[in-house]
């Protein structure tokens, strides 16, 4: 990030040093984790936050799109909610807080603020890059999360739901994961308001996908109408190790949303599905950095993306097969629907290969609901707007399908189908 002087700062660059500076004495952490806080801050104080200038930033110019910062009361009252999945076990951070009696059969699960206080968490409140404002951000604010351990051979039954919820302020929370061997289980990670109160969200999830595991991830983000919501995954994906990743964005009036994955098992193989569904003046941005380090891998991206009113959406993924990734086989697409002549829609994919036998391709589409098909619907008695309504389902659902639990694909359907009766 280009230097810049403290005079030059923004308000809301502004307000987060001062955030910092108020709570830094109700931080967890030892003194390991406190010194990495104060230089994360510091970065982000020279630097401030990234603009176009940047690359990674050139759609997203965080600097002029981030107008305030919340103070970091919220409702401290805020209570869990019932699960995506009737009878899954859910993990609850509420108002950035972890329940840290919470247990789950067969896992291990702890507070992340223990890992803060005994510096056990210092090694992993890192920036990746001098780009990572998320990363600075949470790493300089972060109180709390969950650590899960779950256990070689382990398969979950039912789906394992974290939800963080906030009404309004600050929340910066984290999750560690670690997948051993031959695990096979479900997670969803559900960002949810409660409240209209804005609020400034920044989350990282570090997970770890141990041997031959077989692991459905998903992220369902449904922040409210004035929230801005910073979030990263991080994931090291192991030997013949399976992973899909689901990212659904229905909320939220700035989101950036980065995916960083590394493909490091010879034999795995990882599948991205995206959905964004994006209405009013929204900004959302979905990053995806995809590395294959080791051969005889495979990954398949593909982002569905619905834009109505002024929103805008951004997708930007890079793809980098590696001088000893041999035998890779990676595609990405990204197909958009543009519902308003306001919308807009940015697509940069990216492909940096540097092994020669490989195959690898890219492709985006943009178009408005086929004319045709609408007319067809017509034809037979659907009254328009419900017509539009459903093709434009019929777009998204196909991704969703794709999940082999029924009762999950019921549950995100009915998501979907509730976001567009209030848009289309």
């Amino acid at each position: 990030m280009n230097m810049q002087t403290t005079s030059r700062l923004t308000a809301a660059e502004t307000a987060l040093i001062e955030a910092f500076n108020d709570q830094i004495g109700d931080l967890p952490g030892d003194g390991a984790v406190t010194a990495i806080r104060d230089r994360l801050l510091d970065d982000l104080k020279k630097g401030g936050l990234p603009t176009r200038r940047v690359e990674a930033w050139h759609y997203t110019d965080l600097k002029g799109l981030l107008r305030n910062v919340p103070s970091l009361q919220g409702d401290a009252g805020t209570e869990a909610g019932e699960p995506l999945v009737e009878g899954s076990p859910v993990l609850a951070v509420l108002q950035g807080a972890s329940d840290h009696n919470a247990s789950i059969d067969g896992l291990g699960v702890s507070a992340y603020s223990e890992q803060l206080l005994d510096g056990t968490a210092a090694a992993g409140l890192v920036a990746l890059g001098s780009d990572d404002a998320v990363g600075r951000i949470n790493g300089s604010f972060v109180r709390d999360g969950y650590v899960v351990d779950v256990p070689e051979g382990t398969e979950l039954e039912a789906p394992l739901e974290i939800q963080l919820r906030h009404a309004g302020g600050q929340t910066h929370t984290r999750l560690p994961v670690s997948f051993g061997a031959g695990v096979k289980a479900t997670v969803i990670e559900r960002h949810q308001s409660v409240t209209g109160d804005a609020a400034l969200v920044s989350h990282v999830s570090d997970i770890s996908v141990g041997q031959g595991t077989e692991l459905t991830w998903i992220i369902l983000q449904q922040q409210g109408a004035e929230d801005t919501h910073l979030g990263q995954i991080r994931v090291d994906l192991g030997p013949d190790a399976k992973l899909k990743l689901f990212v659904i964005n229905t909320g939220g009036k700035l989101v950036r949303q980065e995916l960083h994955l590394k493909v490091t098992g010879e034999g795995a193989d990882l599948t991205v599905r995206g959905i964004n569904l994006l209405g009013g003046d929204t900004h959302t941005d979905v990053t995806m950095v995809l590395g294959h380090d080791v051969p005889h891998t495979g990954s398949t991206e593909i982002i569905r993306n619905v834009v109505f009113d002024r929103a805008k959406g951004v997708f930007q993924g890079m793809i980098r097969v590696a001088p000893d990734a041999q035998k890779t086989d990676a595609k990405m697409a990204c197909n958009t629907l543009l519902m308003s002549d306001d919308a807009e829609f940015s697509v940069k994919p990216e492909l940096e290969i540097f092994a020669d036998d490989v195959q690898c391709g890219h492709g985006a589409t943009v178009a408005d609901i086929d004319e045709n098909h609408l007319y067809y619907m017509m034809a037979r008695g659907i009254p328009k707007n419900k017509a539009r309504a459903m093709l434009v389902n019929a777009f998204v659902a196909e991704i969703v399908e794709e999940l082999e639990d029924e009762a999950l694909v019921e549950a995100l359907e009915g998501v979907i189908s509730a976001w567009l009766e209030n848009h289309a």
